[in-house]
């Protein structure tokens, strides 16, 4: 009884609920391939998570008689920002066109992160380069292969084309897990260091277009990628750099960086779960 009461007498709070409940329930069907069909040029599932985080938004702006309490005010506002930051920034209103234009959006940064490692052996203790270089020495290719599969794809959509993706996106992202953990393993304390942060940059970058083409393949697809995953990030998260993970998002989708932290760690976990 004192919970259909607290209902009734806290209404705008009860509906911040069940909204927040309606966001994260079609985030969930999105990521699970679940779209109950398409709506524009997206689909029912993401729609009803947008007009149900936009109404979320205008029940904690909308004026009260009499005014709610600072209390309540505050406790709105927090269930709003709960909202806006459960879904991650691609995952919502994504298809496989979207996620290809994404990733060949990302080229520039991923080519200049490259390019960072390229020139990190000559930063390194003689002994250390010869061994950064036979690590990386697949980034190059991976990269350019990468960016020209998704400009294939924008140019003629099709099954197979995604499947190179998918393939192609788990390949780059076993190199650069493979990468950091010969990084992590050289003994001098300054090459080490170099190492590490030319090959993280490139980490969360191809982490990110993993998790963007994740979000829009099938179940099957994505245990056919996880189990191609052999090196997972749980292994490699130690030698992830989480701040600059986050500076990298936050730049690449405009958003402030405490959001991105959030979101990069909820890609992370994400990841994880579905086997990665």
């Amino acid at each position: 009884m004192n919970s259909l009461s607290n209902v009734w007498n806290q209404p705008r709070t009860s509906a911040a609920g069940l909204l927040i409940a309606v966001v994260t329930i079609a985030a969930t069907l999105s990521q699970q391939g679940i779209t109950l069909g398409k709506a524009g040029a997206g689909t029912l599932v993401t729609l009803i998570g947008a007009l149900a985080t936009a109404l979320l938004g205008l029940l904690a702006k909308d004026p009260a008689t009499p005014p709610p309490s600072a209390n309540a005010t505050a406790k709105l506002g927090v269930l709003a920002l709960i909202a806006l930051l459960l879904p991650l920034p691609f995952a919502t209103g994504c298809s496989a066109a979207t996620v290809a234009q994404d990733i060949v959006n990302w080229t520039p940064a991923l080519e200049s992160a490259v390019a960072t490692v390229d020139s990190t052996a000559a930063l390194l203790a003689p002994a250390d380069a010869p061994i950064f270089t036979a690590a990386t020495l697949g980034f190059d290719a991976a990269s350019n292969l990468l960016a020209g599969q998704a400009k294939a794809y924008l140019a003629n959509p099709s099954i197979t084309t995604l499947a190179k993706i998918q393939s192609q996106v788990v390949t780059f992202q076993q190199q650069v897990n493979a990468a950091l953990l010969e990084a992590a393993k050289i003994v001098d304390p300054a090459s080490q260091k170099h190492s590490l942060a030319a090959v993280q940059a490139v980490a969360t970058i191809v982490t990110t277009m993993l998790a963007l083409v994740q979000s829009v393949s099938t179940r099957t697809a994505v245990a056919q990628m996880a189990d191609r995953s052999a090196i997972k990030l749980a292994t490699v998260a130690p030698y992830l750099d989480l701040p600059q993970a986050a500076r990298l998002l936050a730049t690449h989708y405009g958003e402030p960086t405490a959001a991105a932290q959030t979101q990069s760690r909820q890609m992370e976990t994400q990841l994880m779960q579905a086997g990665f």
